[in-house]
């Protein structure tokens, strides 16, 4: 496998660009897809965020300097990616873009892609009901298992601030599966 800075290095170079770029692609698109489905919800979706971002990444490559990982540098796209597709689909629907969160979710259990059971949906739900960047912590930290300190790089936050971000998700969370428990069936 290739390292970070070879990559970058073949990145910038204009004769190597197409196939490094598949090389990031080859090792990236999994982890990212998984970001980008968390906040989008959809898999149609967020195959074109998906694309979006891959596309902004190697546009713009030449301008990482590098002052970050090159993984982190693309999941800020990729978080902005989704974030920029919610509030554009928000401001088409005019509907606010916890609307658009609502639909998506309710959308989740005819969705081919989504393997949920009532608690996973249960849970997507509760998340839902965060602000948009209490959802990205919570998603990054929990499902992602991000570090404070990676977290601090991609969203561009204080650390401090991340864990009382993260802290009071996990209790509005808690709560939320707490008062609509009764919805559960066990499978």
């Amino acid at each position: 496998m290739v390292t970070e800075n070879d990559l970058v290095t073949a990145l910038q170079n204009d004769k190597q660009k197409e196939a490094a770029f598949r090389d990031l692609m080859s090792q990236y698109k999994e982890r990212l897809y998984w970001h980008i489905r968390k906040i989008v919800l959809n898999h149609d979706d967020t195959d074109d965020v998906l694309q979006n971002t891959f596309i902004k990444i190697y546009k713009n490559i030449h301008s990482f300097k590098g002052d970050s990982k090159l993984y982190t540098w693309m999941y800020r796209i990729a978080t902005n990616e989704s974030i920029t597709f919610i509030n554009k689909r928000a401001k088409r629907k005019q509907i606010s873009s916890e609307e658009v969160k609502e639909r998506a979710i309710e959308n989740l259990t005819s969705d081919v892609y989504f393997e949920g059971k009532t608690i996973q949906i249960q849970l997507q739900k509760a998340i839902a009901t965060l602000p948009p960047k209490q959802q990205l912590v919570f998603n990054m930290k929990y499902f992602d298992e991000h570090t404070y300190d990676e977290l601090s790089e991609i969203l561009e936050t204080s650390v401090g601030g991340l864990k009382s971000s993260y802290h009071i998700a996990v209790k509005k969370i808690t709560e939320f599966l707490k008062t609509h428990e009764s919805g559960f069936t066990t499978t």
